[in-house]
């Protein structure tokens, strides 16, 4: 389910040649832990594997692509590249970096495999809300929302075999922090990720419109991780759960929503705004407010430290932290909570700002990704990105504020505190 693999093969059945695939394991990448590359890894064994299966060769290179591709091209006398998409500035770099390295008559094609509608056809402009783009979207589906085509076993063989990978001296090469460990509940890979949608589809799809701000209730597809990876395409996620839109229009046009028109929407805006991880990049209302606001006293001030150990005064922020800490997935409605709590408890916007980024990315296993930069967690929650003004109010000034009280209204936070409890 990976239109860029599609289209690379699709070229070299035309030109008769065979394919290769090959992904570059980069030794550190933001702030991904070895929770991250594990799953990362271990979802890329079961690729290795369906490509032999296939007749297509995989390579792990060890390396940043522009050190490591253009000596595989030049080596294997490769025709032709075909790249995934991806809007963030480091991956981006990295294009360019090869596109600048490549042998001047290789075409080098990219691919938006992992949008629905390509980023850059959905809209030509940072969108300002989901209104905006959200027709802009639908319009479209109907032309790229379709099913795929197979992938098929390639009938021209390469001259020299792949080098076998010796997938645990892999992780040697890496320089990140080990000490954030796997979590159980998710398995990484393509056949995990689609017995997940399997079950979201059979047991909690039913309650997703209903229930799925409440962090109690089972209603949530937890299709983040596999997503985030490319292990489960947001595509096929679409496709399977529009079938059930009979039973449960609401919440197969919940779902729709946030899969597609959110997250497409956080896209746009990562493409289009070269600040999307800093306060920079909100509009002139929101760092306005939040600059005559960022000398206002706060009740509480918390050190980074203190905020990744969840020892604030605050229970249910603790529960919703120490969440994400141990499942590597904190439920969504808390992390618009989790996030405007910290612009409540630093120094300034422009420090809440990095210590959501840097624990967002470090504990979630979707971190790193234009949807935590943007909704619910980062710029959405702390610089009203996609949002409205609100009254004024002390710190927060007319970004949108959250608080336990309403919390409370809307489920059973003690519930949720007591599942979360701190251990010591």
């Amino acid at each position: 389910d990976n239109w860029a693999f599609l289209y690379a093969q699709r070229l070299a059945l035309k030109q008769e040649l065979p394919l290769h695939v090959c992904f570059c394991l980069v030794p550190k990448f933001l702030e991904a832990t070895i929770r991250h590359y594990r799953f990362m890894l271990r979802g890329l064994q079961e690729v290795a594997e369906e490509c032999a299966e296939l007749n297509i060769s995989f390579h792990l290179l060890l390396g940043y692509a522009k050190d490591v591709l253009p000596t595989f091209v030049r080596e294997h006398g490769v025709g032709g590249l075909v790249t995934d998409f991806s809007p963030l500035r480091l991956p981006r770099q990295w294009v360019e970096d090869v596109r600048e390295r490549l042998p001047e008559d290789v075409p080098f094609a990219q691919v938006d495999a992992h949008n629905i509608v390509p980023c850059w056809l959905a809209s030509p402009k940072q969108e300002y809300s989901a209104r905006t783009i959200r027709g802009k979207i639908h319009a479209q589906l109907p032309e790229f929302l379709t099913e795929f085509p197979p992938v098929v076993r390639h009938p021209h063989p390469p001259s020299c075999p792949a080098e076998p990978i010796a997938w645990e001296a892999c992780y040697s090469s890496l320089q990140v922090d080990h000490t954030v460990k796997e979590v159980e509940w998710a398995a990484p890979g393509t056949a995990a990720g689609m017995a997940v949608l399997k079950s979201f589809i059979a047991e909690r799809l039913k309650s997703f419109s209903s229930h799925r701000n409440d962090p109690n209730k089972a209603a949530l597809s937890n299709l983040s991780p596999w997503l985030h990876f490319g292990q489960v395409s947001t595509q096929r996620a679409i496709l399977e759960v529009q079938k059930h839109r009979r039973s449960y229009k609401d919440s197969v046009d919940a779902f729709v929503e946030e899969a597609v028109v959110r997250r497409e929407l956080a896209e746009n805006f990562c493409y289009y705004n070269e600040n999307y991880d800093n306060v920079q990049g909100a509009y002139d209302w929101a760092q306005t407010t939040l600059k005559l606001h960022a000398k206002d006293k706060r009740p509480y001030l918390y050190s980074l430290q203190e905020l990744e150990q969840g020892t604030t005064h605050d229970p249910l922020w603790n529960a919703a932290q120490l969440q994400m800490v141990r499942e590597g997935k904190m439920h969504g409605f808390l992390r618009m909570y989790w996030a405007k709590k910290i612009l409540e408890w630093t120094r300034s916007p422009e420090e809440a700002l990095q210590f959501a980024i840097y624990l967002n990315d470090r504990y979630e296993l979707d971190g790193r990704d234009p949807n935590g930069y943007l909704t619910p967690c980062c710029l959405w929650s702390i610089c009203g990105i996609h949002d409205q003004g609100w009254a004024e109010r002390p710190i927060f000034g007319k970004i949108r504020y959250m608080n336990y009280a309403g919390c409370k209204r809307k489920f059973d936070v003690e519930q949720f505190e007591r599942r979360y409890a701190p251990t010591h």
